[in-house]
């Protein structure tokens, strides 16, 4: 099979969206906005024996490339409207498979495959860019957080790195209008909520951690590979069912985090510490 009848399989495969008005096949991909809405984009990168390794299957290596960047989706409180997948690898047959993955998740949310790029590498690498979108003013960020709001999580931390992801589009969404501020669990806990206080120009205080059944607080801590939302509400703000607070955004040092009563230091996830 060449490049162009692999592209044309591909084409067969995605479905289409009435917002996409040009789509796989040309220089570009079409896209025509909604009144009244403003556009997320975010892109996420999976490289083989950093993110993944051959022992996977090449379909559970195409769903986790797209819910990777799904959860940025979820914590602006977006809905995904299509991706744009630039991909290479040495066989068309795995290539086919990585796709596959791909395109059951974004059936279930509602992603339109846009086009992309592919090219042969031996090492399997790829790219993964979704657009989302919002109502116009109302998009979920990490800087809106006050002293005196309550911090929560949506779920249990501590996942292993090969473990389903499940992004969190529709609570994302539920959140719109309620949360002061918003990130997802990609790096760990300690470095994301440093982030989103550094943002916010707020301490924390964190007196709970929902850990996984099976997993250790170390690695709620730190792990990074979550893909929960972290999100902040004011207080009174009645939750959403489900999630659960963790502790409460306060004045002080900007990023700094207590746990327990002990200073946490940020050492989740980062591709660069203590690398030459």
């Amino acid at each position: 099979m060449n490049e162009l009848e692999l592209v044309e399989r591909l084409r067969r495969l995605s479905s289409p969206s009435r917002d996409l008005v040009l789509g796989i096949g040309d220089d570009c991909a079409i896209y025509r906005p909604r009144a009244g809405e403003e556009l997320l984009f975010t892109t996420d990168q999976m490289i083989e024996n950093v993110h993944f390794t051959r022992a996977q299957s090449a379909a559970s290596i195409g769903e986790r490339a797209l819910a990777r960047s799904l959860s940025d989706i979820a914590a602006m409180g977006g809905e995904p409207r299509f991706c744009l997948v630039a991909l290479a690898a040495s066989q068309t047959k795995w290539i086919e498979d990585f796709y596959r993955g791909l395109l059951r998740l974004a059936k279930r949310t509602g992603v339109t495959l846009a086009g992309g790029d592919l090219a042969r590498d031996e090492k399997f690498h790829c790219d993964v860019m979704v657009c989302g979108s919002v109502p116009r003013g109302t998009a979920l960020r990490r800087d809106g957080a006050h002293a005196g709001d309550l911090i929560f999580v949506s779920g249990r931390l501590g996942r292993l790195w090969d473990r389903k992801i499940q992004p969190r589009l529709a609570l994302g969404q539920s959140l719109c209008g309620m949360a002061t501020s918003c990130i997802d669990l990609s790096d760990g806990l300690s470095l994301d909520l440093h982030r989103l206080c550094m943002a916010s120009g707020v301490a924390a205080e964190i007196d709970r951690l929902p850990v996984l059944r099976g997993s250790t607080e170390e690695r709620a801590l730190h792990g990074g590979e979550d893909y929960e939302l972290l999100f902040t509400l004011p207080e009174g703000v009645k939750a959403p069912r489900g999630v659960t607070r963790i502790g409460r955004a306060v004045r002080g040092v900007a990023g700094q985090i207590h746990f327990k009563g002990r200073l946490l230091k940020p050492r989740g996830y980062d591709h660069f510490r203590n690398k030459a």
